[in-house]
């Protein structure tokens, strides 16, 4: 049927693989809200410790490190968030903490770049997030490393723009660890390999106007850069 289709079907954004010209091909983008209780402070919300909480961005969002972008449209209050992306190298269904962490292909810094005054009449209004998180260019990963190739969570996130460091924490402060964020996770869909989970950010998120330059890491991971032009 592929020769009567009314227009030709877009190639799935990829993800460039550290250390050879391999590239990840992304076909589901998961991201998990308020997973550190500092940033959950900031936002005015009390943090809900019983479960994790998701919302999800197009594939058609994500943009690589190093890009430049326009101004978003319909916003007067852009937002970088930094995160620790996850990205499954095979499939899981209803699994635990282990078997979920086994999973793992690998690892990655993103940029969950956010309409913040669009999400926050939603949430005000009870209304989903849609507005506010997915929309063109809103998903910027970082150069992915292999699982095998780093151990452990002990890490420090960073961010600056334009030279001010904005955030600044550790991956142990998150409140659901990735291995008990995937296993949640799992419970619900049947996730696999192409699917990336942004895992949360920490405090510090802030408004960022046209000129710009985002900087961000992960201890033992590419760095992340986005140009607000």
């Amino acid at each position: 049927m592929k020769d009567k289709l009314v227009f030709a079907m877009p190639e799935w954004p990829v993800v460039p693989v550290l250390g050879g010209d391999q590239a990840y091909p992304v076909r589901r983008i998961f991201c998990v809200g308020r997973n550190y209780a500092d940033h959950a402070r900031e936002m005015g919300m009390q943090l809900n410790r019983d479960a994790p909480f998701y919302f999800t961005k197009s594939p058609t969002t994500l943009i690589s490190s190093g890009s430049r972008i326009k101004y978003p449209l319909g916003t007067e209050n852009y937002h970088y968030e930094i995160e620790l992306v996850v990205a499954l190298g095979s499939s899981i269904v209803q699994a635990t903490p282990a078997q979920a962490e086994a999973a793992i292909y690998g690892f990655a810094v993103g940029l969950d770049m956010t309409r913040r005054d669009l999400q926050m009449t939603a949430r005000d209004r009870g209304l989903p997030w849609d507005l506010g998180k997915d929309f063109e260019q809103s998903a910027v990963i970082a150069p992915i490393t292999r699982r095998q190739e780093i151990e452990g969570y002990d890490r420090r996130i960073w961010l600056t723009a334009n030279g001010d460091t904005r955030q600044e924490s550790n991956l142990t402060q998150l409140v659901w660890p990735v291995p008990d964020v995937l296993s949640h996770l799992s419970r619900f869909y049947h996730l696999g390999a192409g699917d990336v989970i942004f895992t949360g950010t920490p405090a510090g998120v802030g408004a960022v106007g046209t000129g710009t330059l985002i900087r961000g890491g992960i201890d033992g991971l590419a760095d992340i850069e986005l140009t607000i032009a």
